[in-house]
């Protein structure tokens, strides 16, 4: 028996884009793409008669924006959703906005070049859906919930004036947490690194996301969590009460330069299909860190860092993997259990606990 084709609706108002995704999805047997919509009104409308598996959605559209649409998808009938957005700073933010709302995805949309799209594109295209089509929307839901709200952060600047000179010993830390994830990484991150105090231990992250998005989400943390998080740059030091993302298109890599550890920022070819790839940074950490680091797996398709977070493990490295229950996509942590990489399966919820109890020197 053959599995069914997951059925698609496509929503953005250019005519040009919803032929182009129609013919890129199309091809793919495993694909249906029932229908295409100009904007929320109108497939909503559709909706309502054919109910779709998985919406590719635009974020700026006339009449309803995609995010409002996006909410009240999710509170009548939730359902996984992919963000197809442009590559501009608005287009990320607003994307960000999107992600934490509830969409498991996001897919560049061409601006131009229609046609290098069609040929260079379409793969991460198709699987952005077959990701989605995947999706625990329960899961998903359930994180949502569980986002903590803080409130916005200020600057020092707001009661004492900055003084460039440094009157302090430079900070440095023995203990990292090395963190990868993918669909339904965006929304498991954001419960994961509001819940966390000031004081955590150094963290850095591989999400998978295309470049420029990766900057607004790690801005769009920052301002909603007590530690600071940063899109990394070369030679960024990894220190208590710091998270760094890496770059969407580049790989980030853990080297230690004395008692400090920073991170290095480097081109290469997609590994695992990804770039930046969860297995890159996961064996840095092994060789530099080895027996130093807390290694987690977290949401995901496919089996990128896996074989990383053995490397991480057999370097004497504690490890953990999101539980099945809570992963909107149990295919990263699943396969790392598959490999003997896990020492302990651990709900979302008390993955901030679990980094906290690190940091002060617990298992």
């Amino acid at each position: 028996m053959t599995n069914p084709k997951i059925r698609v609706l496509i929503v953005d108002d250019s005519a040009v884009v919803r032929q182009v995704v129609s013919t890129v999805l199309g091809k793919d047997p495993a694909i249906e793409v029932i229908g295409a919509a100009a904007d929320p009104i109108f497939a909503m409308d559709k909706m309502n008669r054919d109910w779709p598996d998985v919406v590719v959605l635009d974020v700026e559209m006339p009449r309803m924006d995609g995010i409002t649409f996006l909410k009240k998808i999710m509170s009548v009938r939730p359902t996984p959703v992919v963000i197809c957005s442009t590559l501009t700073e608005k287009g990320a933010e607003t994307t960000m906005q999107a992600m934490s709302a509830g969409a498991v995805g996001i897919v560049v949309k061409p601006k131009a070049g229609l046609k290098t799209f069609l040929e260079n594109d379409e793969g991460d295209l198709v699987s952005a859906v077959k990701a989605a089509a995947q999706a625990n929307m329960r899961s998903m839901k359930a994180s949502a919930m569980a986002i903590r709200t803080v409130p916005t952060k200020l600057s020092a600047d707001a009661a004492l004036a900055k003084d460039v000179r440094s009157h302090a010993m430079a900070e440095t830390t023995d203990r990292i947490v090395a963190i990868g994830t993918s669909t339904g990484g965006a929304q498991a991150l954001e419960v994961v690194l509001t819940a966390l105090p000031r004081v955590s231990p150094g963290i850095v992250i591989v999400q998978h996301m295309p470049e420029m998005f990766t900057g607004a989400f790690a801005a769009r943390l920052n301002q909603h969590s007590e530690v600071e998080v940063l899109e990394a740059k070369s030679g960024d030091r990894v220190i208590p009460g710091r998270a760094l993302i890496a770059p969407g298109g580049k790989h980030m890599m853990l080297k230690r330069s004395g008692a400090q550890y920073q991170v290095e920022i480097i081109d290469g070819p997609p590994v695992n299909r990804h770039r930046p790839s969860v297995d890159v940074l996961f064996r840095s950490v092994a060789k530099w860190a080895g027996r130093n680091a807390l290694g987690i797996i977290m949401t995901g398709m496919g089996n990128d860092g896996a074989h990383g977070l053995k490397e991480m493990h057999d370097a004497g490295a504690k490890t953990a993997a999101q539980d099945e229950k809570t992963c909107v996509v149990y295919g990263m942590p699943k396969e790392a259990v598959k490999l003997g990489a896990v020492d302990q399966d651990i709900p979302l919820q008390s993955i901030a606990e679990l980094i906290e109890r690190y940091g002060k020197g617990g298992g």
